[in-house]
């Protein structure tokens, strides 16, 4: 099991953490050093979303069994081939095909890597230790920002993408060797058929959509929009690193509060203290507001993944790939939409304060998804009547 946990884990650093995440403290030296403007900055982050939405459109129709290991593999291979790639030019068109690929690799890994886990898991007994391969997330957002704070001033932002994918290739080796699938039995293809679609599951994936496009505004815009004010101005690279590292043990403390209140109410607790979190830096209350934002961010948003998926899981009778693709995909359409009316929203207003308040909205409406959801998952109970073994009787349990 240790094994299989670790490869989950080092996943996740791979494809998020540094695949995904290490954009956001390299750009500004990039920036810096070769001109790239705001517009052309927002148009790779734009097309690495796009590639992960599409990927993620795509990866949970991959099938069981050795096309599965091997779909994973390759996407490994890219994962870190594109991030080191960015430091071998600074040719515009070249980036945007980087970014879009490794977009798609980012999604195949965390898709397929996160069903493989979650699957063997299962198979285990061992479902509850989920929340350890989430940390993977966390680690490499505060490792990836350490990194950059600490050398990238020596190494120039190409070092900094060339050394992120030269770390990659040792952890990759025990990611190929221990992240694997196993053709499923009969009656886990069964199970996975009886769940289908449900009024609850369609609830979830509606506040996961929101909850992609509301976070991605905090995302996206946490230093820019501390180094904005006067008085957070000094510690926006340094709340980056709070995000990342709040988000390490975020997986388990949500599994524990998952298992306390039941997997509808964390996540409902989770979703309202993050849309709490999105608008700290209004409350006026300094670095501590900035921090305090910063550590909501990282301690909500890989909580909530964990327990969408989880959940999502349940409700779907252990359908673990497609739900976790179809959840994804809501997830980083989200991501796409969210950003846009918010960036309109700073331009026209010269401030953060309508796109911080809307997207802490559209978390909130996430939440009350949820409610509603937990509230259709709870069938009316009819004498002698006893609940059948499925999907959703599993997620009752959780809620």
């Amino acid at each position: 099991m240790a094994r299989v946990l670790l490869g989950g884990l080092l996943t996740l650093v791979i494809a998020m953490g540094i695949g995904r995440f290490a954009y956001a403290p390299i750009l500004p030296a990039m920036q810096s050093a070769t001109g790239l403007g705001g517009d052309g900055a927002g148009l790779l982050a734009s097309l690495n979303y796009l590639g992960y939405f599409l990927g993620a459109a795509a990866a949970g129709w991959v099938p069981h069994g050795a096309v599965r290991t091997w779909t994973f593999r390759a996407a490994l291979v890219a994962s870190v081939a594109t991030t080191a790639g960015m430091g071998l030019t600074d040719d515009f068109l070249t980036w945007s095909v980087l970014r879009f690929l490794s977009g798609l690799a980012s999604a195949g890994m965390f898709i397929l890597g996160i069903a493989m886990v979650l699957d063997a898991l299962v198979r285990m007994g061992a479902e509850s230790r989920a929340g350890w391969m989430y940390m993977g997330v966390g680690a490499g957002i505060a490792g990836s920002g350490l990194f950059v704070a600490l050398f990238g001033g020596r190494l120039g932002w190409d070092g900094d993408w060339l050394a992120l994918g030269a770390v990659c290739v040792p952890m990759a080796v025990p990611v190929w060797l221990w992240v694997q699938d196993h053709a499923p039995k009969h009656a886990a293809i069964a199970a996975a058929a009886a769940g289908g679609l449900s009024a609850p599951l369609l609830l979830l994936t509606a506040a996961y959509f929101l909850e992609g496009a509301g976070y991605i505004v905090t995302g996206t815009f946490l230093v820019a929009l501390l180094k904005r004010m006067p008085d957070t101005a000094a510690i926006g690279e340094a709340a980056w690193t709070v995000a990342g590292l709040a988000a390490v043990p975020s997986g388990l403390f949500w599994a524990a509060m998952s298992r306390k209140l039941g997997g509808w109410r964390a996540l409902i607790a989770a979703h309202l203290a993050q849309a709490v979190g999105i608008v700290l830096p209004l409350a006026g209350l300094g670095a501590v507001g900035g921090f305090a934002s910063a550590a909501l961010f990282g301690g909500t948003f890989v909580g909530i993944v964990s327990m969408a998926f989880m959940l999502g899981r349940q409700l779907s009778g252990g359908a673990s790939a497609k739900v976790v693709g179809a959840l994804t995909a809501a997830y980083g359409l989200g991501q796409i939409l969210g950003p846009l009316p918010a960036g309109i929203a700073v331009e026209r207003t010269g401030s953060f304060a309508t796109a911080l308040i809307g997207a802490s909205g559209v978390v909130a409406l996430g939440a009350a998804c949820l409610l509603a959801g937990m509230l259709l998952n709870r069938p009316a109970p009819s004498p002698g009547a006893s609940p059948a073994p499925s999907g959703r009787a599993s997620a009752e349990k959780a809620g």
